[in-house]
């Protein structure tokens, strides 16, 4: 059996309320990069469903940027590692990998002959660093600033210049190379978040939490005016980017909008408003060619239209979190993936275009445990939020009355034919008939981990974490105990009936998946792995280990007998084709 990847679903960008999201564009100005978790995401910004995930870094990367030759990206986390690979090859080979200081790195800046790179953020010894991007040697220093560096830039054209952006409520102007301090820029009253060079080196604008934009001769550092007056943005500024022709910019607040500034007359032209609720923040941008793109608190990249200031031209949906559960259903002749992550967003995937949407309306609030869906068309979704939703995948609408409570926490729900579903939860199996609790089993002796319904709704399944799966007979509205169990290798972690309600397979702690024939009372299948499945043992296993790298695979699904989608903590998605 071979495999290959087929396509990559990427994760939106990582956001933390209040913290400055960094994008980077590449120089020709196809793609642009953030960073979730330990990975970079590079995205065509064309066409976003196609991208490239970078992960080798070992802890939380922050931020990446292209260097201007566009061969290589240069990408720090939070240990203070920086790592400079190639973006050429398929592989992205590291080129060299240097530690500036020991602490989160904030921001990222490339001399225009790629060769010098500066990095700032959070070091114990020290602030921010300069060095030569092949040895990683000293080009001066940084200093001049109290607290954390958030933001640096390096001007584009000679002589060179360099500016940062700090919590100690300053900017830092630079000359070099080698680097040296010059002044401090005093006029901004809170935190400066991002400090940007035009592209051709004239000018340079500060942007901080105070909502002010200030710019500055990009030469010698002298302040010219403040944008918009006495502020630009009623909320903290969190990013600038300039057109590339230098003469606008565009700035990103928690006031929730993003606005066009003409740089001559120090004049809004034109404010996008990006809605109302605290998750339409506006924490990141770019201006990349024709694209002006923003990153909302929600981790939604959208595409800013100039002529319509109060609706995106295209706003980019996913996952920022990392995904718990993962189901598959066919719609219209279409194959549509759902995934739930960690804070309770449901994302809807569609496999033709590579669309990603959501279900309006307040979903859940917590981790989603299991989702199925039910011969009626409905998404079954279970939460840490104590809920059991049943959510019209046709109307992509969350509905208060299809919400049933639960006493605890669920873990695991399944349903079959006729509005049967079974939630498993914490100490509890729990019966539903037509989105309605009918029956509940407690005072258990043991702790029930999944469960599964037989298609021909006539048994009930549950596995616990005593590596027993008992089988409840279904009987009208209730549940009867009959006595009847059988062993899985340990603790149970998953089961499910195959659609043809001829098997029941049971997966455990020990990464045993054992098979049982239904008809023949439940006997064990001869090939229960890992003992004689050669084909699962070995190819399947080698797609797992090497589906998300680095990363926990959270969940898989079969679209045909060819096709495998695979969803992890990465916050990812990714389509295989098998051949057998």
């Amino acid at each position: 059996m071979s495999y290959e990847l087929k396509h990559v679903f990427a994760s939106l960008p990582q956001m933390e309320r209040g913290v400055a999201k960094v994008l980077g564009g590449d120089p020709k100005g196809n793609n642009f990069l953030y960073t979730n978790g330990k990975s970079v995401i590079i995205r065509n910004i064309n066409n976003p469903a196609i991208a490239d995930i970078y992960t080798e870094h070992p802890h939380q990367v922050t931020v990446a940027k292209y260097a201007p030759s566009g061969f290589y990206i240069a990408s720090g986390d939070v240990s203070g590692k920086i790592r400079i690979w190639d973006t050429t090859q398929k592989e992205h080979l590291l080129k060299y990998e240097y530690q500036p200081f020991g602490g989160k790195i904030k921001d990222i800046a490339w001399t225009e002959d790629s060769k010098r790179i500066a990095c700032v953020g959070e070091g114990r010894e020290k602030f921010g660093a300069v060095f030569l991007w092949d040895t990683g040697s000293s080009v001066g220093e940084i200093s001049g600033h109290s607290k954390v560096i958030n933001s640096v830039d390096i001007k584009q054209t000679r002589p060179y210049r360099l500016i940062s952006g700090s919590d100690d409520n300053c900017g830092a102007f630079f000359e070099g190379p080698p680097f040296k301090f010059k002044f401090s820029i005093t006029d901004h009253s809170r935190f400066v978040n991002c400090v940007r060079f035009s592209p051709d080196g004239n000018r340079f604008c500060t942007a901080g939490a105070d909502g002010q934009i200030f710019l500055y001769d990009g030469k010698t550092g002298e302040k010219i005016c403040a944008l918009g007056g006495a502020k630009a943005h009623e909320g903290g500024v969190y990013a600038v980017s300039w057109s590339p022709d230098s003469s606008q910019l565009i700035s990103a607040s928690g006031d929730k909008t993003v606005k066009l500034w003409d740089v001559g007359t120090s004049t809004a032209l034109t404010t996008f408003n990006m809605g109302a609720d605290v998750m339409d923040q506006q924490l990141g941008c770019l201006w990349q060619k024709d694209h002006l793109l923003s990153v909302s608190l929600s981790g939604y990249i959208n595409y800013l239209d100039k002529s319509n200031p109060d609706r995106p031209l295209r706003t980019i949906k996913g996952h920022s979190k990392s995904i718990q559960s993962l189901t598959v259903h066919k719609n219209g002749g279409r194959s549509y993936i759902y995934s739930g992550s960690h804070d309770g967003h449901i994302n809807i995937l569609s496999l033709g275009g590579g669309h990603n949407n959501d279900f309006s309306g307040k979903g859940h609030s917590n981790l989603v445990t299991k989702m199925a869906v039910d011969d009626a068309d409905q998404l079954v979704t279970c939460s840490m939020d104590d809920t059991v939703r049943f959510t019209s995948v046709t109307k992509k609408e969350y509905s208060a009355s299809n919400l049933v409570k639960m006493d605890v926490q669920p873990k695991h729900v399944s349903v079959a034919a006729g509005g049967l579903a079974l939630a498993v939860c914490i100490g509890q199996v729990v019966f539903l008939k037509d989105k309605k609790k009918v029956f509940t089993l407690d005072s258990l002796d043991y702790e029930p981990e999944a469960g599964a319904i037989h298609p021909g709704g006539s048994t009930a399944a549950v596995g616990g974490a005593d590596g027993k799966v008992r089988l409840y007979s279904v009987q009208g509205n209730t549940l009867k105990d009959e006595g009847k169990s059988v062993e899985a290798k340990g603790p149970v972690t998953d089961m499910a009936y195959s659609k043809d309600g001829a098997y029941l397979a049971v997966t455990d702690e020990k990464k045993v998946v054992t098979v049982f024939t239904v008809a023949d009372n439940y006997s064990v299948r001869s090939f229960s792995y890992p003992s004689k499945a050669k084909f699962a043992k070995t190819s399947l296993i080698n797609v797992f280990f090497h589906a998300h790298r680095l990363h926990h695979v959270s969940g898989l699904a079969w679209i045909d007998e060819h096709t495998l989608v695979t969803t992890s903590h990465d916050a990812s998605v990714k389509q295989w084709t098998l051949k057998f």
